[in-house]
């Protein structure tokens, strides 16, 4: 019997360990390792801020679902991976062996790279559910007491959709509270053009998100690098196309959220050979480490290059189907060599993304997302807006129940061209 071990239970830890145990079945051992005993749907974190969530609407309890499949489960911090040895050690101080390891831990949120950001500085963020809602405590506050708004991504990002959303969110509810008046709203992000998204801009991403930005009165500046944040004033270099700087700006808020760049979290990172210098895990085409070879990895820890240079650094994203084609390769090249076969499966990383706009939304479909594409568009509507609240009581549910891919998701997506493996050869 092989020992799996999983570690991290987010939107790529939580279905691998359902898919590798409906691959594996009762012969192997599978085990999910992660910090909190909970699932956060992190894609509704934009809601949360604002009040249009609670915390148990988009969380689950791990133990349960997870027993239900006959996967084992541990709520403890890794503090180290002993990659040598196959093991992870514990907070506690427990060592756990494993004979495959699967790292799926996303990110550290690396406020410390602009002084003064972040929930222990002077800006929200919205990358977990516990800063969601100290995001929404704040905009409490705020709304009694409105005045000027920045949101957007600090230098090195690499999850722009997030910003985008909250800001058309953010700019609704204030319409909703009839003090949208009150609030000058300015969108500062590293990415050289409004719509680029970490990935040079995704069919007509520039054009439709400028207007919509036009639409709702938000002023915007790209190229930021954002280079300190006091109490009410963040401080801003914007550059130009060549690097040089065009423009220093002090800009007052009475509320801001911006997204902080990414870095490995540290158990991951201080593993001699595993990551680049910032922490992700480097991998192969089969999502295996380059150094061990019983070490695979995906989602948001994983080491991507970015699509293009840009004159303020921006990462390239990794999201939610993508993660799953990672996922899936994962399972299949682990099931392949425990028949002694070797690894063969890749990930298509195709993308598709639903961003709500608080009455419409935003959708796009990126086959596969880093480019050169094969598919490409981008569009808009009220029907994005109601697919978003369609596919969180969906996810959950897959959550909830352990499916990984649903028959009908399976079907479905392959009629539409999408799906997780590419074919053999390709």
């Amino acid at each position: 019997m092989a020992h799996i071990v999983v570690l991290g239970a987010g939107l790529g830890g939580l279905p691998a360990a359902y898919e590798l145990k409906a691959e594996l079945g009762a012969q192997h051992q599978v085990t999910v390792i992660n910090a909190l005993d909970h699932f956060q749907f992190v894609p509704s974190n934009p809601w949360l801020a604002v009040g249009w969530r609670d915390r148990e609407a988009i969380t689950l309890p791990l133990k349960p679902s997870l027993e239900k499949k006959g996967i084992g489960f541990i709520a403890q911090p890794v503090v180290r991976i002993d990659g040598e040895g196959n093991a992870v050690e514990l907070k506690d101080g427990t060592r756990v062996g494993y004979d495959y390891l699967v790292i799926t831990t996303g990110p550290r949120l690396a406020f410390e790279e602009v002084p003064g950001s972040g929930p222990q500085g002077h800006t929200q963020s919205i990358c977990t559910t516990d800063h969601a809602e100290q995001a929404q405590s704040a905009y409490r506050r705020f709304v009694d007491s409105p005045g000027p708004a920045i949101i957007g991504a600090m230098p090195g990002a690499s999850c722009f959709g997030p910003a985008y959303e909250f800001t058309f969110i953010f700019s609704r509810d204030l319409q909703k509270r009839r003090i949208r008046h009150k609030v000058p709203i300015t969108f500062v992000t590293a990415e050289p053009y409004i719509g680029h998204l970490g990935l040079g801009g995704v069919g007509d991403s520039k054009g439709m998100l400028e207007s919509e930005l036009r639409n709702h009165d938000v002023k915007w500046i790209c190229n930021a690098r954002v280079t300190k944040v006091e109490a009410g004033k963040m401080f801003v270099t914007e550059l130009d196309e060549a690097g040089q700087v065009k423009r220093d700006h002090e800009l007052p808020f009475a509320y801001s959220m911006m997204l902080p760049a990414f870095k490995g979290v540290e158990a991951v990172a201080q593993v001699d050979g595993l990551c680049n210098p910032r922490g992700f895990v480097l991998i192969d085409e089969y999502q295996r480490s380059k150094k061990y070879r019983n070490i695979f990895s995906a989602g948001v820890c994983v080491a991507i290059p970015p699509v293009e240079p840009t004159p303020v650094a921006t990462g390239a994203p990794k999201t939610g189907y993508m993660i799953e084609s990672m996922v899936s390769a994962i399972v299949h090249n682990i099931a392949a060599e425990l028949k002694g076969e070797p690894a063969t499966a890749k990930g298509t990383w195709n993308a598709i993304c639903l961003a709500d706009m608080g009455d419409t939304g935003a959708a796009f479909v990126a086959l596969p997302q880093i480019p050169p594409r094969n598919v490409n568009w981008f569009k808009k509507g009220k029907w994005v807006h109601l697919a978003k609240i369609a596919f969180e009581k969906y996810f959950l549910y897959k959550m909830k129940t352990g499916s990984s891919e649903p028959i009908y998701e399976k079907y479905v997506l392959k009629a539409m061209g999408i799906t997780r493996l590419t074919e053999r050869g390709r």
